[in-house]
């Protein structure tokens, strides 16, 4: 368990936190939302241990173990491959399987009678115990399973991790984490980096996770499959919801309809206690009443309302009028560095179609949006604009493309359309830019801003046909409602890369996917393609099934590989159980091989009529011939006692 003791915490006249209190048990999992500044990522931290607080502020549980991955972090410099860094997530059970080993190799230099080698033998117990229950011996296919969840391929594991972009890193920082189970995952914006099958298994294990969570995400979908409880942070205080975002948002709204009822009456109480005072304050016969009410006004805690952003709104002006056709695409392929990304797409959008692209990163999306907006030459084939279509385009790389001398504001107003100015900073205002920040210089902003408002000036160009590249990934909540919104009324046609699955599923009516150096373009919003998809999966293995006809000979690689690795693991357990009795057994062996030829020896000499002469050397011959067969029963019953260990083992593993 977790607490956080009354935080309290000041940035200049901004009270972040009012004296904050809040527990994580075991088990919860929580989601962590509020608007941007609200002070999420630095509670984070706080409850992370990055971020230093006063003694008390933060306590936690003996053995409570806590994980952080933040939204933004160094990149790995190690020179490990990606296969050994992620094996580092078990660095401290690989310490215990190493000096399990060095026991052993101390065990068998020892007689098994004394003192030292009966000390050896309990620290060899309480470790073997650990290790048991840690299931160490199936560390290679938890790592693979996890980096293979996350998108990486079997051909990565040997690469330096050096060697990935910053996105890859961040998901090596995710496996890690995952591999190591702390106690408590706090996990800022873990979905940034993720394509759409990395992000779906990413619920899948986190719906599995037995550990406790605290998770920052814009993925209002993400949230909903996964968390039980919502904590808000708004105007320094911190409230906690029962149940997921979309509970939260209802819950929210009931009760800020009864603050703001119990608002309007304190407001009105107010004003009537003013006028009396107004009213009264000359006249002697009423000092008392007048002071006691002013007294009341000083002593009342004041309620507080939030901005009610959920009121910004936007909407597209009409798309210039287009031909029905807008874009007919032919026989076109691209490759980089001998590598097909994509070849011989067909493709024809109408007018109003609103597509969502996806695939797994690295397929080529933004690529194929590069080619759609001229950024990027295709090595073959055509693009085929309808009468009277006009593009725009927003791609990550646009942010950098602002002049930094501008403010907010006149980057808008240069930019595009000719509109009022209540309208651009109504844009504006939907894409976080409000009151004083309109006067910033853009050299000033920081990434995200940049990016926002690059997006907010491509948004304000006319065009008929949008290309968006990831555009909410810096956005809250309530400006993805706006803009998801406004893309509902759009009517002109979008073509989109996102990975944020409620945002899409308000406005898009098809789904291209990019996949294995094609493209397939489907009907329906992205929950309604990946329903169809796993449909077609579930009818595919049921035809390989279907009349009892025996498995395929010639199994998957994938399930070749698995069991492969359930074989080597079950080999390595029985190693690691057995391993003591085994060297027994091999010592037994050689004793007992050694015995017997010595026995042979004697019984040969004892045949010898020779022998029957010398009195003194028969009797000697016999002495020995007794001691020979002594010490050869002794090691025969410990060949025994090991061996039947070795079976109990087998049985127990199911390796015999």
């Amino acid at each position: 368990m977790l607490s956080v003791n009354n935080l309290d915490l000041r940035y200049g006249k901004k009270h972040l936190f009012k004296n904050v209190s809040v527990q994580v048990h075991s088990g919860n999992r929580i989601g962590l939302v509020g608007v941007n500044g609200a002070g999420k990522s630095t509670l984070l931290k706080f409850m992370a241990g990055v971020s230093a607080t006063d003694d008390g502020v933060i306590s936690r549980s003996k053995h409570f173990t806590v994980g952080y991955l933040a939204q933004e972090s160094d990149d790995l410099v190690s020179e490990r491959s990606l296969y050994e860094e992620a094996k580092s997530a078990f660095a401290s059970l690989l310490a215990l399987q190493e000096e399990v080993e060095q026991l052993h190799e101390k065990m068998s230099k020892i007689s098994p009678e004394s003192d030292d080698f009966q000390v050896l033998l309990k620290r060899q117990g309480e470790i073997q115990h650990r290790l048991d229950d840690s299931d160490i011996y199936t560390i290679r296919g938890r790592i693979e399973k996890v980096l293979q969840g996350l998108g990486f391929s079997t051909e990565d594991l040997g690469k330096p991790v050096a060697a990935f972009s910053g996105g890859w890193q961040m998901r090596v920082k995710l496996a890690k984490m995952l591999l190591e189970a702390p106690s408590l995952l706090l996990l800022d914006e873990p979905t940034n980096h993720l394509d759409l099958e990395s992000l779906t298994w990413v619920e899948q294990f986190l719906r599995n996770y037995k550990g406790a969570m605290v998770i920052i995400s814009h993925d209002r979908m993400f949230l909903d499959k996964i968390t039980e409880y919502t904590w808000e942070i708004t105007l320094g205080r911190l409230d906690v919801y029962k149940g997921n975002y979309s509970y939260y948002v209802r819950e929210k709204a009931e009760r800020r309809s009864i603050t703001k009822n119990a608002y309007d009456n304190q407001q009105a109480k107010i004003r009537q206690t003013m006028r009396f005072v107004e009213r009264f304050r000359a006249k002697s016969t009423k000092a008392k009443q007048v002071q006691s009410r002013v007294k009341q006004l000083e002593k009342m805690e004041l309620i507080e309302l939030e901005s009610d952003e959920q009121q910004i709104k936007f909407t597209f002006p009409p798309a210039p009028h287009s031909g029905r056709d807008v874009l007919l695409i032919e026989n076109l392929s691209k490759s980089y560095s001998g590598k097909t990304v994509f070849s011989r797409v067909e493709m024809l959008l109408n007018r109003g179609d609103k597509v969502a692209v996806v695939g797994v990163n690295g397929a080529g999306k933004s690529t194929f949006m590069k080619i759609l907006a001229g950024e990027t030459e295709p090595d073959s084939g055509r693009l085929k604009l309808g009468a009277n279509v006009k593009m725009s385009y927003f791609g990550q790389h646009q942010a950098r493309e602002l002049s930094p001398e501008l403010t907010v504001l006149e980057t808008m107003t240069l930019g595009g359309e000719e509109m009022t100015i209540t309208r651009t900073r109504s844009l504006l205002g939907a894409f976080l830019f409000r009151g004083d920040d309109v006067d910033k210089k853009v050299a000033v902003l920081s990434g995200g801003e940049k990016s926002r408002l690059a997006l907010a000036r491509m948004i304000a160009t006319p065009a008929n046909c949008m290309l968006l590249d990831e555009p909410t990934n810096h956005l809250d909540m309530s400006s993805q409602e706006v803009l998801q919104e406004a893309m509902a009324q759009y009517d002109g046609t979008i073509i989109v890369v996102s990975h944020n699955r409620y945002f899409l599923d308000s406005f898009v009516n098809k789904v291209l996917e990019v996949k294995d150096g094609g493209m397939v373009l489907y009907e329906g919003n992205v929950s309604e393609y990946l329903r169809r998809r796993e449909e077609e999966q579930a009818a595919e293995e049921s035809r390989e099934d279907k009349g009892g006809r025996r498995k395929k000979t010639d199994e998957s690689k994938e399930s070749r590989k698995e069991k492969k690795r359930i074989e080597a693991e079950r080999r390595q357990k029985r190693s690691r159980k057995a391993g003591p009795w085994l060297k027994k057994v091999a010592e037994a062996e050689k004793e007992v091989e050694k015995l017997e030829a010595e026995k042979q020896a004697l019984e040969e000499r004892m045949a010898d009529p020779g022998l029957y002469s010398d009195e003194n050397g028969w009797a000697e011959a016999g002495r020995e011939y007794e001691a020979c067969k002594r010490r050869l029963d002794r090691w025969y019953e410990r060949w025994e006692t090991a061996q039947e260990k070795i079976d109990e083992i087998d049985r127990e593993l199911g390796t015999g």
